[in-house]
């Protein structure tokens, strides 16, 4: 069943699809801002732990119940079930989780949209087209709709090619092509004047914020996220392994990675933005506070990059590639997930069901741009906020409670016949079946309660 449904080819091609799915947008530029608002190394030693102690569980209940099923979030969360109400709690989970996934990517396109413009922006003013270069940076319909449109093509054109020719090889070329591009970055911009008080900022622990809870829940909702939980991305790349593969390892590489790059893009980001201060460039509201992410991406570092003539617009170019980068990596694995249900459930044509299903997300990412005060704001709330922590609250349950604990151990077994011997075994399933759900619903609350 899951070789006539695709899988991957290698270990390495599903943690580089896996990791790219992780590492989007909110790595390279929300989580160094948040760090860097929330007490600098103090943020991220809590983050860490954090990722490992709740992400990682969490992520582990996706990618076993999807290795298990071979099948989509509605197909596997059925099969897991024992009676009909779980059976239909579960096939409604899967369908809301399709659904959100969807959202999500209807307004990550439009930001993505962004991020190829000022990328070509950057090239225009290199060549001399200043004129073109100011359209590409303004905010307006047409500009928007085409950036959005030409990138919703690119995933779509990924996703038409299945898992081992899609997914995977275009993975498995862009990962090491944003690692590299990052790395690059950093070392380039921690030469420059002022970066090392934004190494400071990242690397000098404030431990009397590390109490604090906000910081704490700032932390939980950033380790939760940076790892694409709660939509089913990492259940269908799951159901794309093989039998042979232990689990709890390639899970652990994930996180690893994703983790990794999070940390490493606040060696660029932060750095970056005191360079930019140091350039003349404001980096602090009117109260004195770190600006936020949003201006961050699209006024700081443009007006960094502005200051330091061709070579500002060079770096320019390799900054907004990256971001492009992350976004698309990420962008591939959200549609992949419906449409795999659409081709498992309904039997329709991969290409037909990648193309049909893109230009309907397309189509809702222009309605969100003809009514963008009042739908892009409300549709990433919903999703983010409210939708995914209450999905992957439904998969801890359904790992922690409803499935057999010997079922769950054979599944293991498959990858690692000695497991329960092992450490991950004597804790990860009690963990799952009550930490991580409890601090799911506490991040819950703490978005109910702003």
């Amino acid at each position: 069943m899951a070789s006539a449904r695709g899988e991957f080819g290698s270990r390495f091609g599903f943690v580089m699809a896996a990791a790219g799915s992780a590492v989007g947008l909110g790595n390279i530029w929300g989580f160094p801002t948040q760090a860097a608002s929330n007490g600098g190394a103090a943020f991220l030693l809590v983050y860490l732990v954090l990722a490992f102690t709740l992400a990682y569980p969490a992520l582990m209940a996706e990618l076993i119940i999807g290795r298990h099923a071979h099948a989509n979030a509605v197909t596997a969360l059925g099969e897991l079930s024992n009676n009909r109400l779980q059976r239909r709690i579960g096939r409604t989970t899967g369908t809301l989780g399709f659904i959100v996934a969807s959202l999500i990517l209807s307004f990550y396109a439009i930001v993505a949209g962004w991020m190829m413009a000022f990328c070509l922006s950057s090239f225009a003013t290199v060549f001399g087209g200043d004129e073109i270069a100011s359209w590409l940076t303004s905010f307006g319909f047409v500009r928007n709709e085409l950036g959005t449109l030409v990138f919703m093509g690119l995933t779509i054109a990924i996703i038409a090619k299945g898992v081992q020719d899609g997914i995977e090889k275009w993975s498995a070329r862009l990962m090491p092509m944003l690692l590299i591009t990052l790395v690059a970055l950093v070392a380039y911009v921690l030469t420059l004047d002022g970066a090392g008080e934004g190494l400071k900022v990242y690397l000098l622990p404030d431990f009397h914020r590390a109490l604090s809870p906000d910081l704490i829940l700032n932390a939980l909702g950033s380790a939760f996220f940076s790892l694409s939980l709660g939509v089913g991305t990492m259940l269908i790349y799951g159901s794309y392994l093989d039998d042979t593969q232990n689990l709890p390892l390639v899970g652990g590489l994930v996180t690893a990675v994703d983790i990794g790059i999070a940390v490493l893009a606040g060696f660029l980001v932060l750095p970056a933005m005191y360079v930019a201060l140091h350039n003349g460039v404001e980096i602090y509201t009117a109260a004195g506070e770190l600006i936020s992410e949003d201006t961050l991406i699209f006024t700081v570092l443009p007006g960094l990059f502005g200051t330091m003539g061709l070579a500002g617009a060079l770096v320019s170019i390799f900054f907004f590639f990256l971001m492009t980068i992350a976004a698309l990596t990420s962008s591939i694995s959200m549609l992949e997930v419906p449409v795999a249900y659409a081709v498992e459930e309904h039997g329709v044509n991969r290409r037909t069901g990648a193309y049909a299903i893109g230009g309907a997300i397309a189509l809702v990412s222009t309605l969100i741009l003809l009514n963008f005060d009042s739908l892009f704001g409300l549709v990433i709330t919903v999703t983010t906020r409210y939708s995914q922590p209450l999905i992957g609250f439904v998969f801890c349950i359904y790992v922690g409670w409803i499935w057999h604990r010997d079922q769950l151990l054979q599944e293991l077994r498959k990858g690692n016949p000695a497991i329960e011997r092992g450490l991950f075994w004597k804790i990860w399933p009690w963990w799952v079946r009550i930490v991580c759900p409890t601090i799911i619903l506490a991040i819950f609350g703490q978005s109910l309660l702003g």
